[in-house]
């Protein structure tokens, strides 16, 4: 497949969200969010595939985006399923998807407590069996060369502010949602520049199907 045809498929989806396809955890027919979608980058695929996509954004332009992006690909799912509002105050129901998506998102809280708001809200949403994919900044690997700002956030070599977990971040608030780790933690270290860490969830409680 030329490089063209994958661009017109698959975007410019997350690669480390591509190989939770691969691996089957995001299947055909599941009800998936992406919370703080941005322009759209991880939403190709799974609108051109059927997927029953929602999605939100602070951004009002970048929900828009995402619209459009929905009526071309699929023109079934109403706008009502893209909102404009912050992670932390989603007007989804509970339990109500299958797959969570934060990608690129969790490292503009402004502190521990709007880190912690965020991540409760989203796992409020993820029904009992359901996948949380997350993407965002660490200072895994790279501590060293982080500047403490206050409050969780750091300067990053690159210069940009974040907010930064680490490892004993991420395992403590995996424990205290109860969630089940599904890959462990993975950083890619950019070269004298930033971390950027996944970190794969499973909501326990599934219950086993009927016969």
């Amino acid at each position: 497949m030329s490089s063209d045809l994958l661009f017109d498929r698959f975007g410019h989806i997350d690669i480390y969200l591509f190989d939770q396809l691969l691996r089957g955890r995001i299947a055909p027919g599941m009800r998936v969010v992406d919370m703080g979608c941005g322009a759209g980058r991880n939403l190709v695929y799974l609108l051109r595939e059927g997927y029953d996509v929602h999605a939100t954004d602070r951004d009002p332009a970048a929900v828009e985006t995402v619209r459009a992006l929905a009526r071309s690909l699929a023109p079934h799912l109403p706008d009502d399923h893209f909102r404009v509002e912050a992670v932390e105050q989603s007007s989804f129901g509970s339990a109500m998807f299958d797959v969570v998506i934060s990608n690129a998102v969790l490292h503009f809280a402004r502190d521990d407590a709007h880190f912690d708001a965020m991540v409760k809200e989203m796992w409020r949403l993820l029904r009992p069996g359901g996948l949380f994919f997350a993407r965002l900044a660490s200072s895994i690997g790279m501590a060293d060369r982080m500047q403490p700002l206050g409050d969780g956030r750091s300067q990053m070599p690159d210069g940009s502010e974040r907010y930064l977990v680490d490892e004993p971040k991420l395992m403590a608030t995996t424990w205290r949602l109860g969630g089940r780790q599904l890959d462990p933690l993975k950083t890619t270290i950019v070269q004298d520049q930033r971390c950027m860490t996944t970190w794969v969830l499973e909501k326990p409680g599934a219950t086993a199907p009927s016969s």
